[in-house]
């Protein structure tokens, strides 16, 4: 996969993560047929034939629901056995960023916590930019891929909204081929 497209990829599954969808969004995902039969079948008859006041009151609710009320999608609350969300430096992935020149100002973030799965795609977006591949590999088997193809699956199993069913699948398989590709480069 080309490397502008990865980085596409990953800037759009971690502006989709961080918050609900707002009209640009969904205006944007419409408008880009190849995005949404790339994320699934049932995305593009989805997004299109509905109207976009409630497909937006739709997938808002679904996103509150699943990655809000229900869920966190926060790396250091699912691997903690205390559930805790840990902040700052005594978070393992605040010291990969540090290495790897990525400041990250979480007070002027909604999200607040440095191992968001936004934040840790956002990540990925700039190693990609940079083409950093042994960070890359690096991140993704000591980050990404410890919990959130894991996460990703428990939160489809809860929705029944063909989006966020056809995201999941999407990006654990991104994910996964991703990683793939990148240790067959490797060599690893």
């Amino acid at each position: 996969m080309e490397n502008r497209v990865r980085v596409y990829i990953f800037a759009f599954l971690s502006r989709i993560f961080a918050s609900e969808i707002d009209a640009k969004l969904l205006s944007d995902m419409k408008n880009n047929p190849e995005l949404l039969t790339t994320i699934g079948d049932d995305v593009m008859s989805y997004l299109t034939e509905g109207k976009e006041e409630e497909l937006l009151e739709e997938l808002n609710i679904e996103y509150n629901t699943l990655l809000l009320m229900n869920n966190h999608p926060i790396e250091s609350s699912i691997l903690d056995v205390k559930n805790e969300i840990l902040v700052g430096l005594q978070n393992p992935v605040m010291q990969f960023y540090f290495s790897h020149g990525y400041e990250i100002n979480l007070e002027s973030s909604a999200l607040h916590v440095p191992d968001h799965i936004a934040i840790e795609f956002g990540f990925m977006q700039k190693l990609a930019l940079q083409d950093d591949k042994s960070a890359q590999l690096r991140f993704y088997q000591e980050h990404l891929l410890t919990w959130v193809p894991q996460f990703l699956i428990g939160i489809q199993e809860m929705t029944s909204n063909p989006f966020y069913s056809n995201l999941c699948d999407f990006a654990i398989e991104f994910i996964l081929e991703d990683y793939a590709a990148l240790s067959s480069e490797a060599g690893a």
